[in-house]
């Protein structure tokens, strides 16, 4: 009797936790520009980009090339050992980028990078306390899951964790049935009322936040929210904290989401998009702070691996030569082809986000979340060989995540296909 073969997502649930589940049972085996290859010769319209990570589409040739020619020269020689070019080239970059005079340090992960966000303003500042945002999304190692708040799933059985975190409302216009001005004057008297009655601005090392909430649903403040939370921590002495991992690299049409609203962080932390896959992550400030910042306080093995580095290098090429305006353009074509849909179906409450960052929510005849129309639309999606991805705290939120690189022609499809989807009887 011929024995099945098993596949990729079998053999991996017996050797794996559930913690490692993935968003869909898809086993791939190759992958290119906008495309995934599965293990049963499927072809896959990738519109996750691996999380926002593939942001110049799956093995660019120039990236696969960079990455080639240093590890013909070099894997491995240790950040905190030796000194070596793609290394130095990258922070020379990054500091160009975010405006000069600023230093970088390499990581390995987003939540890596954001742990060191937190040690650097504790360090800088000597003060003990962290405000965060409901929603927010931070990663999942202990003191990254401490400033996560959008899910408590994330915090459960891992209680008690990092001390002196406070969490602040963020802007959700569509939801909080308040005009913008109204909805900014909220939040921000929502936060004026955690320094009165729970900890003194005084003793608040860092605001952190997301510019555009990712996990927690594609959520774009308004600007004006952006501008009082500077002016709060300038009054107070507190970092302001960017955390642009999801929203970096061209994701908004931008290379990084600050510069859509005119307010520059003190600290920035990015990952995700940055070297098309390798490992690796960078936390950026103006050398005033980082040169507060002393030897063997904070560091790591593998931050800033040289092949990492050379991707990056790449990748930042890339986005200059073609990525950022296609994903201003196609970015624009695709959120109008959307907000048509939305004219068009009841079930689409909002469509919202910047550049190839873009969402959809999902709601009932009442207006309420509609989770099951997410899943129902992400499995019909799949079925015909485009992978989606939900968001939301109320997991009803689909978000649209192509490269930068994608084309009008794939994302019409999409478009073709989410349509389909939505009036699919289920």
């Amino acid at each position: 009797m011929l024995q099945t073969k098993s596949s990729l997502f079998e053999r991996a649930s017996k050797v794996t936790p559930p913690t490692a589940q993935r968003a869909t049972k898809i086993g791939v085996v190759k992958a290119e520009g906008s495309y995934l290859y599965g293990e049963d010769g499927q072809k896959y319209l990738d519109f996750a980009s691996g999380v926002a990570v593939m942001n110049v589409g799956h093995n660019h040739p120039k990236v696969v090339e960079a990455a080639k020619r240093q590890m013909d020269e070099m894997i491995h020689a240790g950040h905190n050992v030796v000194y070596y070019p793609s290394y130095i080239e990258l922070a020379e970059k990054l500091n160009e980028l975010n405006g000069g005079d600023h230093m970088v340090y390499f990581s390995n992960s987003g939540a890596e990078v954001n742990e060191g966000a937190i040690k650097l303003a504790k360090k800088v500042t000597k003060r003990p306390a962290v405000i965060s945002f409901k929603r927010g999304f931070h990663g999942r190692t202990l003191a990254a899951t401490s400033i996560t708040a959008s899910s408590a799933a994330y915090r459960k059985d891992y209680e008690g964790l990092m001390p002196s975190v406070y969490y602040a409302d963020f802007p959700y216009v569509f939801r909080s049935n308040l005009t913008e001005e109204e909805e900014v004057e909220r939040c921000i008297q929502q936060l004026e009322e955690i320094f009165k009655f729970q900890v003194t601005p005084d003793s608040v090392a860092a605001i952190i936040l997301e510019p555009i909430q990712g996990e927690g649903g594609y959520i774009v403040p308004p600007q004006s929210f952006l501008e009082r939370i500077r002016r709060i921590c300038d009054d107070h002495g507190i970092l302001l904290v960017f955390d642009e991992i999801q929203t970096g690299f061209g994701r908004t049409g931008k290379m990084f989401a600050y510069e859509h609203f005119n307010v520059k962080p003190d600290i920035i932390t990015l990952a995700k998009g940055i070297a098309s896959g390798f490992p690796l992550s960078a936390l950026i400030a103006p050398k005033e702070i980082m040169e507060q910042w002393p030897a063997g306080t904070h560091g790591g093995t593998y931050g800033g691996n040289p092949v990492a580095c050379a991707a990056a290098l790449a990748s930042i090429k890339i986005l200059e030569e073609e990525g950022l305006s296609n994903s201003t353009t196609l970015g624009k074509y695709f959120k109008g082809k959307l907000l048509e849909l939305k004219d068009k179906y009841k079930v689409i409450g909002d469509v919202r986000g910047l550049g190839l960052m873009l969402a959809m929510e999902l709601v009932k005849d009442d207006g309420t979340p509609d989770p099951e129309k997410l899943a129902h639309l992400r499995a019909f999606a799949e079925k015909k060989g485009v992978i989606l991805l939900g968001c939301g705290t109320d997991k009803n939120v689909i978000r649209f995540i192509p490269p930068t690189t994608v084309t009008k022609q794939e994302i019409d499809l999409v478009l073709s296909i989410v349509e389909e989807g939505l009036t699919e009887n289920e």
